[in-house]
């Protein structure tokens, strides 16, 4: 369905909800409702489980869910392993895996990195050898998030160690839930452990689970990581419980009896800024019928992000000085300054590193010439390691 007018999907969107939401709405039936009726991906196609509707109309729609408190929108945006087999799988994957997905009854987790590949990716070890119709997967990731809870990891491993390392790589959905699996938490700087060391020991995936020809899961890959680093530039998170607005550092300021200091009204305006550039950036990025542009603007996102989340961290910890040396319960404002610092770093390290990021924005975005790389055409398991 087109709208032409804003206004009218608002209104079609808030009657559904009021027919069919409620704080207590059995939230699998909700899920099954929302899903039939094309609101959890609304901008896939309608045969698809979506309605057609541009990307900033699906965040019209979200932000109608948010406000009502329903959950369920947005899947088309956020959830990787519903998008990545939306792109690149087969018409049975997506009868199969999708409907689970978008109505929340699965979870996922990506096994990407591994110990001597994090950021030549490409140069990732865990193999996965055919055996009739399944693979048998072998190996080793790491900084692998939600693993104790996934349902499927978005799996990339080497099916052919004598062609060149880009090549040999292949693209599978895990599932995790399977002996072959072990799991072992990573203490982290901010007290948490939500990333995992994940061996992979004899584990078995379907031939059916495999996203794209065998071979061909870099291309795959890089469907995913886009639509990791949008993710990221989108929602940055930077407390234990919620996301702050940089509007925060004025309360912050204000409390703190600094907001009439004029460096500190300086370097708040600054972040400020930079937050609202990045903003429009990703709004152009979304309504352009330029596909180049928007590519050129989205891949300024994630790194734009990075640099606001440091630079934020920078001038909240000079806002409240000292304080931002104490932690725990009992100083809630150091222990908020500290933990936004430390979790800084997750936007510059998660789905590339800022460093791999300035590298794509300037090979791809820019033009600029690749480093050379002498064995780029060498076949895997002659690469030195």
């Amino acid at each position: 369905m087109t709208y032409t007018d804003d206004d009218a999907l608002r209104a079609e969107v808030r009657d559904w909800l009021a027919a069919n939401w409620s704080p207590g709405t059995d939230r699998a039936t909700f899920a099954a409702a929302a899903l039939e009726a094309g609101w959890t991906a609304p901008s896939w196609e309608p045969t698809c489980y979506g309605r057609g509707l541009t990307d900033r109309q699906s965040r019209l729609v979200a932000a109608e869910f948010a406000a009502a408190g329903a959950p369920g929108a947005g899947h088309d945006r956020a959830d990787l392993f519903a998008c990545t087999v939306h792109d690149c799988g087969t018409e049975e994957q997506k009868r199969r895996l999708l409907p689970p997905a978008l109505r929340g009854e699965s979870k996922w987790c990506l096994l990407y990195s591994e110990p001597g590949a994090g950021s030549d990716l490409a140069g990732l070890r865990t193999r996965a050898e055919r055996d009739g119709s399944e693979w048998i997967v072998n190996g080793q990731k790491v900084w692998t998030s939600f693993a104790t809870t996934a349902d499927y990891g978005l799996l990339v491993a080497r099916t052919d160690p004598d062609v060149p390392k880009h090549e040999g790589i292949t693209f599978f959905m895990l599932p995790m839930r399977q002996p072959g699996v072990e799991i072992r938490p990573i203490h982290q700087i901010t007290g948490e452990s939500e990333f995992n060391e994940v061996f992979l020991t004899d584990a078995r995936v379907p031939d059916a689970n495999r996203i794209g020809e065998p071979g061909a899961g870099w291309s795959v890959l890089q469907v995913a990581l886009g639509y990791e680093r949008r993710l990221m530039g989108d929602m940055a998170r930077t407390t234990r419980g919620r996301r702050e607005k940089s509007g925060d550092l004025v309360e912050l300021a204000r409390e703190a009896g600094c907001l009439e200091d004029s460096h500190i009204r300086q370097q708040i305006a600054r972040a400020h800024a930079l937050s609202t550039v990045n903003r429009w950036n990703t709004q152009r990025a979304k309504t352009s019928a330029d596909r180049a542009e928007a590519a050129t603007l989205l891949a300024l996102g994630k790194i734009a992000m990075s640099r606001i989340l440091h630079d934020t961290a920078r001038v909240a910890t000079e806002i409240v000085g000292a304080e931002s040396m104490l932690s725990g319960p009992e100083n809630p404002v150091g222990d908020a300054v500290t933990f936004r610092a430390l979790n800084a770093y997750f936007t510059s390290i998660g789905g590339g590193t800022d460093q791999i990021q300035r590298n794509i924005i300037g090979e791809r975005v820019l033009g600029l010439p690749k480093e050379p790389d002498p064995y780029r055409d060498a076949p895997f398991r002659e690469l030195p390691h």
